[in-house]
């Protein structure tokens, strides 16, 4: 599930769109979060495919459970693409590794 916030049409907008926008991003609010649930068994890799990951995108992980906060020291973005990016952990049975995702540029 994706936050929505208002997005401008490409040609601008009025000015009180234009201020619910700019107040949105000083209060942190963007379109620029997700989740995803890490892939178990002998999965080493779990692939997140978004069409906001660029390749030079940055990205931040946050534990939303405790199995995903137990593996967090093993887990790190190793390769973010046009449209993807790839998280590499550690392979283990644990079933609800979920982390919150935030993606800048």
């Amino acid at each position: 599930m994706r936050d929505m916030y208002r997005k401008l049409n490409w040609l601008g907008g009025t000015p009180r769109e234009i201020s619910e926008v700019v107040n949105n991003l000083v209060e942190g609010k963007s379109n620029n979060t997700g989740e995803v649930t890490l892939a178990v068994a002998s999965a080493t890799t779990t692939t997140i495919y978004d069409e906001r990951i660029g390749y030079n995108s940055v990205m931040l992980l946050m534990p939303t459970t405790a199995n995903a906060a137990s593996v967090l020291s093993t887990t790190y973005i190793s390769a973010t693409n046009k449209g993807n990016a790839v998280i590499t952990h550690t392979a283990n049975t644990l079933t609800d590794k979920k982390y919150r995702y935030i993606i800048v540029g």
